[in-house]
């Protein structure tokens, strides 16, 4: 079986925007929490939350990636 490389430079791809997203998401609600008397309170929040889920879902795409370069497409 060989590997599919591209899938692979895929995969890793998106496993680095999951690790920038799980850094910035964190500090960006950490910021939205630190600001409750702001106008800009609930955008920020609302950001922050939408990066988190974006992480988790970039995390998930980009270990499926792996492994479908890794053991092939199912059949």
């Amino acid at each position: 079986m060989k590997t599919n490389k591209n899938l692979l430079f895929k995969g890793l791809k998106f496993l680095g925007y999951t690790t920038i997203l799980m850094f910035t998401a964190p500090a960006i609600i950490y910021r939205g929490f630190q600001s409750e008397g702001h106008p800009l309170y609930w955008p920020v929040l609302i950001l922050g939350f939408i990066l988190a889920i974006g992480a988790v879902l970039c995390g998930f795409y980009g270990i499926k990636l792996l492994i479908d370069s890794l053991f092939g497409k199912k059949k």
